[in-house]
């Protein structure tokens, strides 16, 4: 009993196959072969290394302003359960 239905959602999912291809190219879709070219400007070694240095402080205060507030949940959560 159990395999035939699995027979059939076998068989039903086989045939919802074909009707996926139609929805593969629409709106831009995804072609494989073809590869995103960028027209990125040429960059000095000095502007990647400032480059460089700003994501890395920008990462910096990202990742403080994160500590905090996990920080400041957390404790306000703790806070909470032991007044209940």
């Amino acid at each position: 009993m159990a395999s035939a239905s699995m027979n059939t959602i076998i068989n039903n999912n086989r045939k919802l196959l074909p009707n996926r291809e139609k929805f593969k190219n629409r709106l831009g879709g995804y072609k494989p072969n073809k590869k995103t070219e960028y027209n990125l400007p040429k960059a000095s070694a000095k502007q990647l290394r400032d480059i460089r240095k700003r994501m890395q402080a920008e990462r910096k205060i990202w990742m403080l302003k994160a500590m905090a507030l996990t920080i400041i949940v957390s404790t306000i959560s703790v806070a909470l359960m032991f007044l209940m």
